[in-house]
């Protein structure tokens, strides 16, 4: 670092600013700076860093799926939040799953991350591996944790509510759900569900039981399935809520399949607003959550965490919008 600070005709706490990405350094003493520490090879000790502070300079991603469109797009976000307060982000995949989950919070004490950002399915706030994982912890997901974390969730309840009145403005008056494997406990599907139920109650519409589609697994495949499972049925539909963006691609097709078409026979509109919502054909009506909000709040609340481990925990509930496409016109 002394090398380096020579040959740039600076201090040595000016490098030390530039390595760790600080601020209070003009951008043209950052980039001679920069050029110094490519001229001279150096490289940080990582291990000594760790050892003098305590601390990586990594935050571990831990989620369901790294295939899925939502959450490669919430990874990337995550991403570059950290990236503008000087964390590298490690990536966990879970599949979901208790063992996954568990995992994840073994690896990151393990490799000795300042922190997890766990986008929980299986467990819960009472789960003694959370509470003795030793490092700060951010929750994602629609779980209860009891306010024991600092829990980042989605707009689940009036995301749903929205989309669900919505389809019954455009005339819909037989409106399904095309929902997960779960609709017992606190989760997401749960929260929409429920949500579906009391808007179409709001509207004075129907719970018709028939109208429920159940997935295995949330997946473009499993929505495909459940699309030609409705049609082969013979119940009459005109308008579905999907609970993700992932799985209205999936019914998409699935209806294509069957020769119906989006939106004169039927009215689809799902939840996420992934990027490829708006390509699709037709387009995707859905609700859009401030992914990028999320992401924020998440590594803020880590951050945050990091250098004040005791500091009061506190829900947060993203905002929304309900973005209208060709799906539901």
């Amino acid at each position: 670092m002394e090398d380096v600070a020579r040959l740039a005709g600076v201090s040595k706490m000016t490098v030390s600013n530039v390595v760790n990405n600080r601020g209070g350094v003009g951008d043209l003493v950052r980039q001679r700076v920069l050029e110094a520490i490519r001229e001279s090879g150096y490289r940080v000790n990582v291990s000594a860093r760790t050892l003098k502070s305590g601390r990586t300079g990594v935050i571990g991603l831990a989620v369901p799926e790294i295939d899925l469109p939502y959450f490669s797009h919430l990874a990337d976000l995550v991403i570059d939040a950290a990236a503008r307060r000087g964390y590298h982000v490690a990536i966990e995949r879970t599949g979901a799953a208790e063992t996954g989950e568990a995992d994840a919070l073994a690896h990151s004490r393990l490799l000795q991350f300042d922190g997890l950002i766990l986008s929980a399915v299986a467990l819960d706030g009472l789960d003694e591996r959370l509470t003795e994982a030793g490092y700060p912890i951010v929750m994602l997901g629609e779980r209860d944790f009891g306010g024991r974390f600092d829990h980042v969730s989605m707009p689940n309840e009036a995301g749903i509510k929205a989309a669900t009145g919505h389809l019954a403005d455009q005339g819909c008056r037989r409106i399904g759900i095309v929902s997960g494997p779960a609709r017992e406990g606190v989760n997401v599907v749960t929260r929409r569900y429920h949500a579906y139920l009391d808007a179409l109650t709001e509207r004075g519409l129907a719970a018709d039981p028939p109208l429920l589609f159940p997935l295995d697994r949330m997946t473009m495949e499993a929505g495909r399935a459940a699309a030609h499972r409705m049609v082969d049925s013979g119940h009459e539909v005109d308008g579905l809520v999907a609970v993700t963006d992932t799985i209205a691609i999936g019914v998409l097709r699935g209806l294509a399949d069957r020769g119906l078409r989006v939106p004169d026979d039927v009215r689809l509109i799902g939840f996420d607003d992934v990027p490829e919502a708006r390509f699709l054909v037709p387009s995707l009506s859905t609700v859009a959550p401030d992914h990028r909000w999320m992401a924020e709040k998440a590594v803020e609340l880590v951050v945050q965490r990091v250098h004040a481990p005791s500091r009061p925990t506190g829900e947060y509930v993203a905002p929304f919008e309900l973005v209208i496409r060709e799906s539901t016109r």
